[in-house]
């Protein structure tokens, strides 16, 4: 294949995927294991801001999205923050330190239920920031041969910023629905996409859902 011009292209939908980062219970939820030691109302001072931007724009656009995906034939896959072990052993330094453990098959390591995984839909449990580092996503995605690879989820500035850098070192065409992605502030959101420009396309979930429908001739919901 040509190299491509510019990243600023269309998907081809026969060669793209979607992939949800870490959209799960664990952190999606106010009762999620992340907050478990919290009282609601520090509960609410410190990531307030983050559920009402979930509730209200980023989850309905990862809906919209994984919809239009669906409809074109586009695969969708997920990745969880998930040990393999039930106390952890297996997750990288780095989690162990920030504490982050998500038991093998608990309730929080579930994709949130607004984009419940259909059955034959992959889901790639992970112990490190970038997907791409504790799972065979790689190996998979070129398997199904795909080069262009929408990323969305949470948090902007954290997993999903980690796996735009090393998803575009790999060599695929990424592309961020910048309303369907969602951190701790507006601030920090915009922050990171203005950090990440050089490494991907950003558009708008409108945008991104109408250029699948037309490329795909997917048929308009009703």
């Amino acid at each position: 294949m040509k190299h491509p011009p510019s990243r600023e292209i269309p998907i081809e939908p026969a060669a793209a995927a979607l992939l949800f980062v870490d959209v799960q219970n664990y952190n999606c939820l106010p009762e999620g294991g992340e907050y478990a030691h919290l009282g609601a109302a520090e509960r609410d001072a410190r990531y307030g801001e983050f559920f009402r931007e979930l509730a209200a724009s980023a989850l309905p656009n990862m809906a919209a999205l994984q919809r239009a995906c669906r409809r074109a034939g586009i695969e969708v896959l997920y990745t969880v923050i998930e040990s393999m072990t039930a106390d952890g052993r297996d997750r990288s330094l780095d989690y162990k330190i920030t504490g982050f453990n998500v038991p093998k098959g608990s309730s929080d390591a579930q994709v949130l239920a607004g984009i419940a995984p259909l059955a034959d839909e992959m889901i790639f449990p992970k112990t490190s920031s970038s997907v791409f580092i504790s799972t065979n996503l790689d190996y998979v995605l070129r398997n199904l041969g795909t080069r262009y690879l929408i990323i969305a989820g949470c948090l902007t500035d954290q997993c999903v910023d980690s796996a735009v850098r090393d998803a575009c070192d790999l060599g695929y065409l990424v592309t961020v629905p910048t309303d369907a992605c969602v951190t701790l502030t507006r601030e920090r959101h915009e922050s990171s996409l203005r950090n990440n420009r050089g490494y991907c396309r950003q558009v708008s979930t409108r945008d991104l859902v109408a250029e699948i429908e037309r490329l795909a001739g997917s048929p308009q919901p009703t």
